[in-house]
């Protein structure tokens, strides 16, 4: 048990879990940030991002601060709640859930990597499907949505496969280059078409206190 209840939420599937992000565990996913393994080609991520640093110390100290900012973030209307991927209880990736005047609309937003030593082997699609759980299950989410560069062809076919809708698309910047994004929209309905028995939350009621849900 952690002493904040952000910190103590935990999602397992029979694969993997998610638990959250404490420095403990960050510390321990660390090399994996400073070996360059969260990056992929064509490069993920919007600017500005803290894993295009090509200095791999920096890499991780910018990583490190803007995951520490935004734990200290946290109102009814803005929270973002960071958790660490457990593979075979090794960290191997990040995975986020953000909400965004969620007491007024329920929406929520992911975002996640990988390392690249675990990709294309499902772990993308049971990690969203993990996190979705926690937003619609544990804290009665009504919409999730998501958004990645159009040729990032693994995240885009984890949303089309997950019953996640196009929803349009927008432009953004990635290492100073204009690059076109597809948006996606995941409604509650279409989640219980699919919603899966076999995953449990821990810290879940703790964790709706701390937001003021």
């Amino acid at each position: 048990m952690l002493n904040y209840p952000l910190l103590d939420v935990a999602v397992r599937t029979p694969a993997l879990e998610l638990r959250g992000a404490s420095d403990v565990l960050l510390d321990r996913l660390a090399h994996v940030v400073r070996q360059g393994l969260a990056a992929a080609d064509p490069p993920p991520y919007d600017d500005p991002m803290s894993l295009y640093e090509s200095d791999p110390d920096v890499r991780v100290e910018k990583w490190l601060q803007s995951i520490w900012r935004g734990r200290g973030r946290v109102s009814p209307d803005a929270w973002r709640l960071y958790f660490v991927v457990l593979l075979d209880g090794e960290p191997v990736g990040v995975q986020d859930l953000i909400g965004d005047r969620f007491a007024d609309v329920g929406t929520v937003t992911t975002f996640s990597w990988l390392s690249s030593a675990v990709r294309r082997r499902g772990v993308g699609r049971e990690v969203r499907q993990a996190i979705l759980h926690l937003a619609f299950e544990g804290l009665g989410a009504k919409e999730a949505s998501s958004d990645a560069f159009v040729d990032n062809a693994g995240s885009n076919g984890v949303s089309r496969a997950l019953g996640y809708a196009e929803n349009g698309t927008d432009w953004a910047t990635r290492q100073g280059e204009p690059a076109l994004l597809q948006r996606w929209r995941l409604t509650r309905d279409a989640w219980l078409t699919q919603r899966r028995d076999d995953i449990e939350l821990d810290g879940v009621e703790a964790a709706r206190r701390t937001l003021s849900l």
